[in-house]
């Protein structure tokens, strides 16, 4: 199957260049990992700053437990960003934006390699590879990332956005001032492996999201692709065309394991209780949750997170386009702009 050079972030897959010697040879020449690293990398930059307020709200949600706790009904989305605006100043969104932001290049990195590396195990002799294959390659990309970066990462972002004090008082001083701190004083007072508490959910959370963005994202190519003849030759979409297939496909894993990312929240949120296992902490928090919250609460903050991750994924691939082509362009080469599965 051939589909264009556009790869969302949540469902991106680097490809190989077809030049016309290669294409006469039949030889695919790869693109050199640095340039979907540095561009994978400013993209993903881009998408922290104008979505992590999203983030932010989607945490204060699923966190939220007071307002059932007194019999009122809990605030939704925008009263909730209205009411971290109110007490926090309008930079209380972007409490655990460094956390996000010191772990995208990493993430970006191991994405890619992992991804391309379990691709090329799973394809066939030719070099094609089946639906089946990549979603399997995008579960095993999804768990290496969080199991190497992202659980970490999430842990102190968690901490930082849970924190409701206000920036606005100096005299407003919080448990930890930023994510250095804040990953200092959790080792210090919790120990190494409390950066890795939920690390089996996160794993989940993200395999199941990079499965299913791969998969659904290179399926509707195909549909597309088929629908539309005129483009088989050139094997390139217009881009508003895969930006649209890259916000659906971008929006199906959230609603794939919300209450994954609620739960795990929830965890990775609680500090460390002497002699509590992984096993019961995770069976504490999930009944806890069902009996003084009832099933809705395993889909809180739904609505922030594929506000987020949607519109994050067109973020992302025109971000992530634009830098690659200034990077051929500062080479001295081009690319081109057709790529094969």
């Amino acid at each position: 199957m051939s589909t264009s050079t556009s790869k969302p972030m949540g469902g991106e897959a680097s490809g190989d260049r077809v030049t016309p010697s290669s294409s006469s040879t039949g030889k695919k020449e790869k693109i050199p990992l640095s340039t979907h690293l540095i561009a994978g990398g400013v993209a993903g930059l881009a998408e922290a700053l104008a979505c992590h307020p999203l983030d932010t709200i989607k945490v204060r949600m699923q966190l939220s437990k007071s307002r059932k706790a007194k019999g009122l009904k809990p605030l939704g989305f925008f009263a909730t960003g209205r009411q971290i605006a109110a007490r926090e100043t309008p930079l209380g969104l972007y409490k655990g934006l460094g956390a996000v932001i010191s772990g995208i290049v990493p993430k970006m990195a191991i994405r890619f390699a992992s991804f391309e590396t379990y691709k090329g195990w799973l394809s066939s002799p030719d070099g094609k590879i089946s639906p089946s294959a990549t979603f399997l390659a995008g579960l095993g990309a999804g768990a290496t990332e969080a199991v190497a970066v992202v659980t970490p990462m999430e842990v102190i972002k968690i901490r930082l956005q849970a924190q409701q004090h206000s920036l606005a008082d100096p005299l407003d001083v919080p448990r930890y001032r930023n994510a250095a701190h804040a990953a200092f004083t959790i080792v210090r007072e919790e120990g190494l492996s409390t950066l890795y508490r939920g690390v089996s959910l996160t794993a989940l959370r993200q395999a199941t999201n990079q499965g299913v963005n791969f998969t659904a994202y290179q399926q509707f190519k195909k549909w597309a692709f088929e629908f539309q003849p005129q483009y088989k030759e050139s094997a390139v979409l217009p881009s508003w065309q895969t930006m649209i297939l890259g916000l659906v496909s971008g929006a199906m894993g959230p609603f794939s394991n919300a209450p994954i990312d609620t739960i795990k929240t929830r965890i990775q949120k609680a500090s460390h209780v002497p002699g509590e296992t992984a096993m019961s902490r995770l069976v504490k928090v999930t009944s806890d949750m069902f009996k003084n919250e009832g099933a809705k609460a395993f889909y809180k903050g739904i609505t922030p997170r594929v506000l987020r991750v949607a519109p994050g994924q067109a973020i992302v691939f025109t971000v992530y386009e634009r830098v690659k082509k200034l990077i051929d362009y500062a080479k001295g080469s081009n690319l081109g702009a057709e790529y094969e599965e």
